[in-house]
C-alpha cells in the first residue's frame, strides 16, 4: 500500500531541511510524535541515523525503530522500519518551484510474509486515516518553518 501527501511551505529549502532532519526534537513540533530515543547517531552523516519513535495509535502508545537509508542534503531522505512482518518505507522530499517549497511525504507498506499479507488486506480501509496523519505531520512542519 502506498500513501502520499504534500504541502506548500513559505520558507527556504534549508529551513525545511533543518526541521525535518531534527529527529531528536521532533516531538516538540510534530504533535503526533510522543517521544524519540536516538539509538545510533553517525558523526558525519544522516545515513545510518536510527531512532525509536513512539506515537499514539488508536489511543495506545506504539514504538517503532526507524533508520535513514539514503539522503541528499536539502533534497530528500528515506527511512525504513520493520514490525510484525511488515516493512515500512518513507521518503520526505523537498522540491522548489517558482519561489515556493513543496514537502512531500511518501509511505509504502510492504508485507514480508504470508501472515502479513493476510493482515494487509483490510489495510486498504485505513489508507484515508494514514493520509490524514501524514498531512497533519506536514502541517506541523509547515507551521514551525513559517513561524521562523
Amino acid at each position: 500500500m502506498k500513501v502520499q501527501a504534500d504541502i506548500t511551505i513559505n520558507g527556504a529549502k534549508s529551513s525545511v531541511w533543518e526541521i525535518i532532519t531534527n529527529i531528536q526534537k521532533a516531538p516538540a513540533f510534530i504533535s503526533g510524535i510522543e517521544s524519540v530515543e536516538i539509538l545510533n547517531n553517525p558523526p558525519h552523516s544522516l545515513i545510518g541515523l536510527k531512532w525509536r519513535e513512539t506515537r499514539l495509535y488508536f489511543g495506545k502508545p506504539a514504538a517503532i525503530d526507524k533508520w535513514i537509508t539514503d539522503a541528499v542534503t536539502e533534497r530528500f531522505y528515506k527511512t525504513k522500519s520493520e514490525m510484525d512482518g511488515f516493512e515500512f518505507l518513507t521518503t520526505l522530499t523537498i522540491s522548489e518551484d517558482g519561489g515556493s517549497v513543496t514537502l512531500t511525504s511518501s509511505h509504502e507498506t510492504k508485507p514480508k510474509n504470508f501472515i502479513a499479507k493476510l493482515k494487509s488486506i483490510p489495510m486498504i480501509f485505513f489508507k484515508r486515516v494514514l493520509k490524514k496523519a501524514i498531512l497533519k505531520d506536514l502541517l506541523d512542519i509547515k507551521s514551525v518553518v513559517e513561524s521562523k
